[in-house]
């Protein structure tokens, strides 16, 4: 007898691996210390608490649905027109959306080989067809990039800095890429991390994006500003584009809270600075203490670090990872980012980053 027919999701959408966020819990252990999704040790701006909790007063009422308000904070804070502005919840909701309005059945969508993982699942969900350049060294290759375009290309996804590497491309090489492309072509800049970056020839994007018609930028709350749980993201680009995205997003894709404390984070200019130097302080410490293990650890300009594990037994990430949960260190798997023999580590609290350290010199064998 052959089965009923059933409602059947569009092409590509039963290809997708499902997004794996980060693990939250060590079952079995007195206290957790979650480093497993790249938030910020020192939590959200006050302020931002603050208002926040204001709105708690006006749950009845229904958001200002263009986030007006929010974009007017980030276009001072940036110096940018703020009706070249549009808000969503957290950006992977923005690159799913310019996904939704720019790709089509056999269209072809370009990110690297470790890029995030919402690029494949956001080009596969509408029908297109993601294509992955080679890095080098973990780093973005602009050469490889450009090999992989085709007649078919609709979008190429640039992670600058990128996670999980944590690697990036100077501004002169972004700009190289962004020559090579096609005017048709839409050139999709995910700077998440910013503004931990303090590198002279890094830049964000936002001269690509004010000079160019095929170029945009997206950025998060969720990281330097502590706003993970709210889901908030912004993203910068020419007025056809944003006109587009605004025609098929939610007509309350962000929460009145996740505005009102949006608009109080940009401002707390205080706040991302001791943020910025506690990262900066903890990542180059971490670095330099896990390499001294034997651990390889790989460049990095964000709020994490890229762990490569020996291969031998007893000594494999699949080990670290069960170890280090084992004494509440939770770290995030790479199998799905095509690293299996790696751990990304978050930057955390001083308390934490030291009972990291301890922990993988007693699994390396280092001390008891």
């Amino acid at each position: 007898m052959s089965a009923l027919p059933r409602p059947q999701p569009r092409p590509g959408v039963l290809a997708i691996d499902p997004y794996v966020p980060g693990k939250s819990a060590a079952p079995g252990v007195a206290r957790a210390y979650k480093l497993s999704s790249n938030e910020s040790p020192l939590g959200a701006s006050p302020h931002a608490l603050a208002a926040y909790r204001a709105a708690a007063a006006h749950l009845h009422d229904y958001p200002d649905g263009t986030a007006g308000e929010l974009r007017a904070a980030i276009a001072r804070a940036y110096g940018l027109d703020p009706n070249r502005i549009v808000c969503g919840a957290g950006s992977d909701d923005l690159l799913n959306l310019i996904a939704r309005a720019y790709l089509g059945d056999q269209d072809e969508a370009i990110h690297t080989t470790h890029g995030f993982l919402v690029y494949p699942i956001a080009t596969l969900g509408c029908g297109a067809r993601p294509v992955v350049a080679p890095e080098k060294d973990f780093i973005a290759d602009v050469d490889a990039i450009l090999a992989a375009v085709s007649a078919r290309t609709k979008i190429v996804f640039l992670a600058n800095p990128n996670n999980p590497t944590g690697t990036y491309i100077a501004f002169d090489e972004v700009r190289r890429l962004h020559r090579a492309l096609a005017p048709h072509v839409l050139f999709v800049i995910d700077a998440a991390y910013a503004e931990y970056v303090s590198r002279n020839d890094y830049e964000a994007g936002i001269e690509l994006v004010a000079t160019s018609d095929n170029v945009v930028m997206c950025r998060t709350f969720s990281k330097i500003h502590g706003l993970a749980a709210l889901r908030l993201g912004w993203m910068y680009g020419p007025a056809h584009v944003i006109d587009a995205i605004n025609r098929i997003r939610g007509p309350f894709n962000v929460s009145a809270p996740a505005i009102a404390a949006g608009v109080a984070a940009v401002a707390d200019t205080a706040h991302v600075e001791r943020s910025r130097v506690h990262n900066e302080q903890w990542l180059g410490w971490l670095t330099q203490e896990i390499r001294a293990l034997g651990i390889d650890v790989t460049p990095s300009v964000g709020n994490f670090l890229l762990m490569h594990f020996p291969r031998a037994a007893g000594r494999t990430a699949a080990e670290a990872d069960a170890f280090l949960a084992r004494r509440g260190l939770i770290v995030r798997r790479l199998d799905a980012y095509k690293l299996p023999h790696a751990l990304r580590m978050s930057v955390g609290s001083e308390e934490a980053n030291r009972l990291a350290v301890a922990a993988l010199a007693e699994f390396m064998g280092q001390k008891t």
